[in-house]
């Protein structure tokens, strides 16, 4: 693999003293909050092992410089399981594969419960999940019910995550006061083919401009380690800036017993703390989430590394079909690190 290598000093004899790119990033992202473009991107996920420290005090200077040294907590819950028509290859929840995971729906009380639950954590944030291609009415009225019973029973904002929306889904989901949507893209433009066969990019990108055209906050990330290549890596986080998503969830893939990617190898943790600094130099305003696959990925202390390396959101507890970190280790972290959880009115 391509490296960037150091600059050297010369004249008097010091070894060698930084890395170009990482100049670069300290004048263009640090000082002016211009990201870095698609080349440079790549060129930071080609750094080695050894300007890792570097890498990472860099981002987490621009997290604190640009976003604030606030981090955004939030709980998510799956209002229908499994059964999913779609062949996303990552996914449990597929109906095409043999994962262990059965189609279910959760009833209304236990969605507030779920909420009542996330908020006592200390999030400002709750996101409702549905594994569907799009929703149907049935799902368009359990929303209905389950948002305005969340709203009577807790202070907290409502997400939603329904795959693709027709217009008039998106303005429904906005009249009924959910604030933020997620849809990830999953991967680059590129590699998509790679992960699904059963719907496009272009699709999710159609969705992704609907929410953002009705004035919902955008929420959309990927998966990392799905067997891309670096400069496909690169291609994603370009596209993403180029969206300027309010918030970018970033997954590590956990691979599912009985999916297409059930035997892919876990992402080294080096290779994941290098994404999460350079996309954060690729966003530097934008809300940069912790999401699925990190306790394998990194474990504890590589969770701490990334939370000094760019990240400033986590999801805590649970995530939909595999265990994540108790909250309360991911809070206590957070106050050891000094990183106060963002105020619910700061979010509205």
């Amino acid at each position: 693999m391509t490296t960037t290598h150091p600059t050297d000093a010369v004249g008097d004899g010091t070894a060698a003293v930084g890395y170009p790119v990482l100049e670069v990033a300290r004048d263009q992202v640090l000082d002016r909050g211009e990201g870095l473009d698609e080349g440079q991107v790549l060129a930071v996920l080609r750094l080695p092992d050894d300007a890792l420290p570097e890498l990472l005090e860099v981002a987490h200077e621009v997290r604190m410089r640009w976003c604030g040294p606030e981090v955004e907590v939030e709980g998510i819950v799956s209002l229908k399981t499994g059964g999913c028509p779609e062949d996303c290859h990552f996914c449990s929840q597929s109906g095409l594969f043999s994962s262990p995971v059965r189609s279910a729906w959760l009833d209304i009380p236990s969605l507030v419960q779920a909420a009542v639950q996330t908020a006592a954590t200390g999030a400002t944030e709750f996101c409702i999940v549905a594994a569907v291609r799009g929703p149907d009415e049935r799902l368009m009225a359990q929303m209905r019910e389950g948002v305005a019973a969340i709203r009577a029973a807790v202070d907290i904002n409502v997400a939603a995550s329904l795959g693709m929306l027709t217009q008039e889904q998106v303005d429904e989901l906005a009249d009924m006061g959910v604030h933020r949507y997620n849809h990830n893209l999953e991967t680059s433009r590129s590699y998509f083919p790679n992960v699904v066969t059963t719907h496009t990019w272009e699709e999710r990108w159609s969705t992704l401009e609907m929410v953002r055209d009705a004035g919902l906050e955008v929420c959309c990330g990927g998966i990392v380690g799905m067997g891309e290549t670096l400069e496909q890596r690169a291609e994603f986080a370009a596209q993403l800036a180029e969206l300027a998503p309010h918030e970018v969830p970033l997954n590590f893939l956990n691979p599912r017993p009985g999916t297409p990617f059930g035997d892919e190898p876990v992402l080294p943790a080096t290779d994941a703390l290098r994404t999460i600094a350079a996309f954060r130099l690729a966003l530097p305003r934008t809300i940069l989430r912790y999401a699925g696959g990190r306790e394998i990925t990194l474990g504890d202390l590589g969770t701490r590394d990334g939370l000094l390396g760019g990240i400033n959101a986590v999801i805590v507890g649970n995530y939909l079909t595999t265990l994540g970190r108790p909250a309360t280790d991911d809070l206590a972290l957070l106050a050891e690190l000094s990183m106060p959880v963002k105020a619910l009115n700061a979010t509205l």
